[in-house]
């Protein structure tokens, strides 16, 4: 892994949101790939309620400034970066008044999914890529983690698949437990084909369920690893088909040489 370069992007990290089968995992691979001599950058949303005085975020002015559309409304992208305490690894933020100020993650106070929580999603994915053309640092394997970060993949190859930075870089989706009830927002497709993506990739998500979206995922990943035990029955029953390479469950304790391999073996695939 030494010196191979390695993009991780979350919906959640600690220590800046609480522990998770997601965020305790978002950690644990980059710090153990840091320590195997792998470059890494960690990038998640800047939620509202994470404690920037207390996490010492701050703002990167020269990454910031730039304008994203997404569904034909231009928004401000602000990048702010952190490091976590005793592990020298910087952790960027993607950040926007108007989709990360609230002082929560996916929910209201009654608990129903922000109705916008679709457009986050695609500012999400668009600001990852647009800072690390800034940071001008090709990542060898992009991998992914969470729902917010779904849309990645699909980005990836139908957006961004002709910039040179990303020209050899692989990406992974890593599979959790269901991580919302319901439906997204009933016109998040049209807001993906707006950026002028073919309908035959997200046809899945004229009902934007969780599974579905993890299933647009899977189809732009170059490889699926099943992070979790409590994956659905309906896309345990989606991998049972799938083409690409799967790395099954490997729990906290045994992730690591697996996960390893994994990644080597992606390295050298055409």
């Amino acid at each position: 892994m030494k010196n191979r370069k390695i993009l991780y992007v979350s919906s959640e990290v600690v220590p800046y949101l609480p522990e998770s089968e997601i965020s305790k995992m978002s950690f644990e691979i980059p710090k153990m790939v840091n320590k195997q001599g792998g470059q890494i950058r960690i990038f998640m949303p800047r939620y509202g309620n994470i404690n920037e005085r207390r996490h010492q975020l701050h703002e990167v002015i020269r990454l910031s400034g730039l304008n994203l559309v997404v569904n034909d409304l231009d928004m401000p992208l602000i990048i702010k970066v952190a490091s976590i305490p005793k592990e020298r690894i910087q952790v960027y933020f993607i950040d926007n008044e108007e989709y990360f100020k609230r002082k929560a993650t996916y929910s209201d106070s009654e608990d129903k999914l922000f109705k916008d929580n679709d457009e986050r999603a695609i500012f999400f994915a668009k600001g990852v890529f647009e800072t690390i053309k800034r940071l001008n640092w090709p990542p060898d394997i992009i991998h992914v983690h969470g729902w917010m970060a779904a849309l990645l993949p699909l980005y990836l190859k139908q957006i961004y698949n002709d910039e040179p930075i990303f020209k050899n870089s692989k990406i992974v989706t890593s599979l959790y437990g269901n991580e919302f009830d319901k439906s997204l927002n009933k016109e998040m497709i049209n807001k993906i084909l707006f950026d002028e993506i073919e309908e035959k990739y997200v046809s899945d998500l004229k009902d934007p369920t969780y599974e579905n979206l993890m299933k647009i995922a899977m189809n732009s990943s170059d490889g699926v690893i099943v992070g979790s035990e409590n994956v659905s029955k309906k896309i345990n029953k989606f991998l049972s088909n799938y083409k690409k390479p799967v790395l099954d469950y490997h729990s906290l304790d045994s992730f690591s040489d697996p996960y390893l391999e994994f990644y080597n073996n992606l390295f050298h695939k055409k």
